[in-house]
């Protein structure tokens, strides 16, 4: 039993009703809640003073908040974990909702890439929200690989993969490199490959250059290295990610603290720092898990809340990842089924299309 379910099987009938109440005032409006507010929507007739006592207990426990001095209450991160992980009601998915989002499919919708673009643009639209998508990596086998020096300090790295996709990067090489320790790299890697995909690539050339260091050329070991980490480096993840609607998250907002608020988040996009963890916020298993304020490890400054799923394959492998983030008053029993819907729909998608 965790800290904040042994805390709300304490409280009485009347806290619990207090503290939902507030919570989803609160989320619904974005102000404070007032005594007098709920004396007017709770099931049982009690005093404006009874429910400002029950307020203030509810304020010592850590899970309430006096914005100003004479305010009503809002809810601190950790009421609102605990709202979230034991009183939320989560809706049916919206008809309206549904339909927007299937919309974004149409006919045969061409390329992944671009379908993924247009469910971002969508689950934006339809959340008021900035929507975040995390493309999969093309996993197929490969085939063939090749670097093509640019110049002193630029080379290009081409994967030509079995099922005919063909992908190519530019990329700083280590210093030093010559066209023969580039074909050298070539050819260890090709005679490595044997249907391998690039994961799996990248796993077996670590090995084998640990044992076989003596037998390869420094110099083509580092262009190894470096050739096939520009797959698995951060640029590669940050280009990843899609990120749509973040115009969204300044409707509203006035007060300097939520528009400073909302610059440090677009900062944070701008340079999708630490994408690579957004997948693996995801992968402890399936459905949609909910982050809120300080627990966000990708936007933590930002005091927003980040609502995500992962989606998977044919195989029921995690490949990507569809979320939603916003400010921490987001209305997450709406939320909720939307994301989890637009995960499931990517996978179908994608499984579709093996």
């Amino acid at each position: 039993m965790t800290e904040r379910t042994k805390l709300l099987e304490e409280m009485n009938d009347r806290s619990r009703e207090v503290f939902r109440r507030v919570v989803e005032s609160y989320l619904e409006s974005g102000e404070p809640v007032g005594s007098r507010t709920l004396t007017r929507t709770l099931s049982e007739k009690v005093s404006a003073a009874t429910i400002r006592n029950v307020m203030q207990d509810l304020e010592y426990l850590g899970l309430l908040d006096s914005p100003h001095v004479s305010a009503g209450r809002i809810p601190t991160h950790q009421g609102l974990r605990m709202f979230v992980d034991s009183l939320l009601e989560v809706r049916d998915l919206e008809t309206e909702d549904r339909e927007k989002l299937d919309a974004t499919l149409g006919p045969n919708s061409g390329d992944v890439g671009g379908l993924l673009d247009r469910v971002g643009s969508a689950l934006s639209g339809v959340t008021h929200g900035a929507s975040l998508v995390l493309t999969p990596k093309h996993e197929a086998p490969i085939k063939h690989i090749e670097f093509v020096n640019l110049g002193a300090d630029r080379a290009l790295v081409v994967l030509v993969f079995a099922d005919g996709h063909v992908e190519n990067r530019v990329f700083t090489p280590p210093p030093g490199q010559t066209p023969s320790s580039m074909r050298e790299a070539a050819n260890f890697l090709n005679a490595l490959m044997g249907g391998k995909t690039l994961s799996e690539l990248r796993r077996d050339m670590q090995r084998e250059i640990s044992t076989r260091r003596q037998e390869i050329d420094d110099l083509a070991a580092e262009m190894i290295e470096a050739g096939v980490a520009v797959w698995e480096d951060e640029a590669d993840t940050s280009a990843r990610l899609i990120v749509r609607g973040r115009a969204n998250l300044l409707a509203g907002e006035s007060e300097t603290v939520e528009l400073d608020r909302i610059r440090i988040l677009f900062d944070d996009l701008e340079r999708k720092r630490d994408i690579a963890e957004f997948l693996e916020l995801t992968e402890t298993g399936e459905g949609v898990r909910i982050f809120i304020g300080s627990e966000n490890k990708l936007f933590s400054l930002s005091g927003s809340s980040l609502v995500v799923s992962p989606y998977m394959n044919a195989d029921r492998k995690i490949i990507g990842a569809v979320g939603v983030i916003g400010p921490t008053r987001l209305n997450y029993g709406r939320i909720v089924p939307i994301v989890d819907y637009t995960a499931q729909l990517v996978g179908k998608l994608i499984a579709e299309r093996r």
